[in-house]
């Protein structure tokens, strides 16, 4: 069982490499279904997963200068006291019953089915904000925006573990179209280090983070993000577009039925 463990972290790491996208979208789904880890287990556990994976990610595209701190920031202060008051109302709401697992359950599909629309319609959204600079915000607004953005999906991610990658990125697709999308990458892997850090916490402090089975994943996934990562610009975009979207399509499917 560790072996998997390890493989099921080198491939998630790999894809996550390749994509920007796809760690919580395909972890959680992947702890539940195939190893039969109970949904709070495995939405704590790939917090704490996916909090140190994006450090890797995070330290190569500083490197390449394709992080917006300022933005960053923006959303860090919608997206922190919400992981907070979730983790939080988690814990007081019935975080750790039967109720609450199958609450989380479809969450999780929820969360999987927006991610595969954000994938899908990524690329046309980009342009059609391109082609209308009027419908673009600016100044306090676009502020606004971000923080506001920032606080669903720290609610989003703390609930489900998914959310933070494609669905981030899309947003900041919307809010700053302007970006290449390395420096959308860059800056959604950024946000999202400190964000699953503080859910993950929030997750420790409920007691449902399963720690042996995050070494696993860790020792798989590290060298997965990496080769992922050198080999990203070698493989057409809209393949592994198509390939993550019916993936992640055929889990949520599994996931609500």
């Amino acid at each position: 069982m560790s072996v998997s463990y390890i493989v099921s972290g080198f491939a998630v790491g790999v894809l996550v490499g390749l994509t920007g996208v796809g760690g919580g979208s395909l972890m959680t789904p992947l702890l539940t279904l195939l190893f039969g880890v109970a949904p709070t287990t495995a939405v704590g556990t790939d917090l704490a997963f996916a909090s140190i994976t994006k450090i890797a990610g995070t330290v190569a595209h500083r490197s390449k200068g394709n992080v917006h701190w300022a933005i960053v920031k923006h959303l860090c202060m919608g997206a922190l006291p919400a992981a907070v008051l979730t983790a939080i109302a988690l814990k007081y709401f019935g975080g750790l019953g039967a109720e609450a697992s199958h609450i989380i359950r479809y969450s999780i599909a929820g969360s999987v089915f927006l991610t595969v629309i954000a994938l899908i319609f990524r690329t046309r959204l980009q342009n059609w904000m391109a082609q209308h600079p009027n419908r673009q915000l600016h100044g306090g607004k676009l502020v606004f925006a971000t923080i506001l953005s920032g606080a669903i999906l720290g609610t989003l991610v703390t609930i489900s573990s998914i959310g933070a990658g494609a669905i981030g990125a899309t947003i900041l697709v919307l809010l700053y179209p302007r970006l290449t999308p390395a420096e959308i990458a860059g800056t959604d892997i950024a946000y999202a280090v400190p964000l699953t850090a503080i859910a993950a916490l929030g997750h420790w402090w409920l007691g449902s983070i399963h720690w042996d089975l995050l070494l696993m994943l860790l020792i798989g996934s590290v060298p997965g993000i990496t080769l992922g990562s050198l080999v990203s610009k070698a493989i057409p975009e809209k393949i592994l577009r198509v390939l993550l979207a019916t993936t992640l399509t055929t889990v949520a499917v599994k996931l609500v039925f």
